[in-house]
């Protein structure tokens, strides 16, 4: 069987890892191209750089080897679609980690309006909705040339391939322009919202001044059964000591008489 294949590393990481401006600068792409780790950054600066050290070496020597070489480089930078087609090698130099970016796969759905997001992109991707051409590629890092551009779509067996699927972005903007128009129709001018508002407050204001008088007389009707019971008590109690004080004279006479 052999040896196993040894895998090697397809980037290089930084060398200051603490690097304010850098750092800065990743978080940036992160977000602006739903990269799910740095890594993918890394490996798409690698690219960079590989065609950046080509391209210096090949201006430093003018060999017949170098001219082929030259032109190996230009005419796949130019089927990559990041170069123009009369581009030199300074041009090469002056590519930028965000030009090679724009020709991922990922990117490219999101710009071709086969998907609604950078993260919705890469859903696709990685579930095997997308094809290039006749290729399936799980791949969102994968360089996208400009013949392949005009090939991408959905998988035949994937059920994003129907046109009423609710994932796909025009059926999406479908439903959008539906809920507006439902929105301008529902709208109610500011004006009859404002008296609308008013009489709402003045409603409310009514109810809680009627409260507040009901209320107060329920706590005068409280008080005055209050006083009257106290009034109804000493009453009792005058009747109960004159009761017992002609009680205690008729005994005192009783006990006189005998």
């Amino acid at each position: 069987m052999g040896d196993p294949r040894k895998h090697r590393k397809k980037f290089s990481a930084p060398k200051k890892p603490w690097d304010k401006a850098r750092l800065e600068s990743e978080i940036i792409i992160v977000k602006d191209y739903g990269v799910s780790n740095k890594t993918e950054i890394y490996k798409m600066r690698s690219v960079l750089k590989k065609f950046s050290l080509q391209a210096k070496k090949l201006l430093s020597s003018s060999s017949p080897q170098s001219e082929q070489e030259k032109k190996s480089l230009l005419s796949k930078l130019h089927s990559l679609a990041l170069i123009g087609s009369n581009a030199q090698l300074d041009d090469v130099l002056a590519l930028q980690l965000n030009n090679i970016m724009e020709r991922r796969l990922q990117t490219l759905l999101v710009r071709k309006g086969l998907a609604n997001s950078m993260k919705q992109a890469r859903q696709f991707i990685v579930h095997q909705h997308i094809k290039v051409g006749s290729k399936s590629i799980t791949s969102p890092s994968y360089l996208v040339s400009k013949d392949e551009e005009h090939k991408l779509t959905f998988a035949e067996k994937s059920p994003l391939s129907k046109e009423d699927h609710p994932e796909r972005p025009e059926q999406i903007l479908k439903l959008k322009e539906a809920s507006r128009k439902g929105k301008k129709e529902v709208l109610v001018p500011k004006e009859e919202i404002k008296e609308e508002v008013k009489e709402s407050k003045k409603e409310v204001k009514a109810k809680e001044a009627e409260a507040k008088a009901e209320s107060k007389e329920g706590i005068k009707a409280e008080k005055k059964e209050e006083l009257k019971e106290k009034k109804e008590h000493k009453e009792e109690m005058k009747v109960h000591k004159v009761e017992e004080s002609s009680e205690s004279k008729k005994e005192m006479i009783e006990v006189k008489s005998e």
